[in-house]
């Protein structure tokens, strides 16, 4: 069978334009040579450590989590009161409610300044942004809304640390 031979393409570029591209090619590459260590800066001064969160072990075998107040800032830890409603069931913001890997559902109290305990609740049913319970802290219980989780983790470790 013989062989069709195509005609081959031949790009021409006029001369002028090849220093043109020369130079952006190596403008291209200077400047990936160079950005990265602009980008990076000196800290003015040195970190400051700041203090442990500690946890201490409750008979109940739940915890206590102390935050130091520069931690519950960066935590941006924010809390709501549990409420009585009208019938005097006991309302806590939908927010506050954690779950764990079993299922359980927990509120994280405020017992002290920066201070967290954990508590059970048993949720009847959830209405909006409200949490109806059946059992849980008084009305009055100041409960975290943001940074439970994080509460959470500090508590029982991360990978069973």
């Amino acid at each position: 069978m013989p062989m069709i031979e195509m005609p081959k393409a031949k790009i021409e570029m006029p001369k002028a334009k090849l220093p043109v591209i020369a130079v952006c090619v190596a403008l291209a590459w200077a400047g990936t040579q160079f950005a990265a260590p602009a980008a990076m800066a000196d800290s003015p001064a040195p970190p400051i450590q700041e203090k442990d969160v500690t946890v201490k072990r409750l008979d109940s075998g739940l915890s206590e989590i102390i935050l130091p107040e520069k931690a519950a800032r960066r935590l941006e830890i924010k809390t709501s009161e549990v409420r009585a409603d009208a019938s005097g069931r006991k309302v806590a913001p939908y927010s506050s409610i954690i779950y764990d890997l079993a299922g359980n559902s927990w509120v994280y109290s405020e017992v002290g300044p920066h201070n967290y305990e954990r508590q059970e609740v048993k949720v009847e049913r959830i209405k909006g942004g409200e949490a109806l319970l059946k059992s849980g802290p008084p009305a009055g219980t100041k409960v975290v809304t943001a940074g439970s989780i994080e509460l959470y983790g500090t508590e029982v470790g991360v990978n069973g640390e």
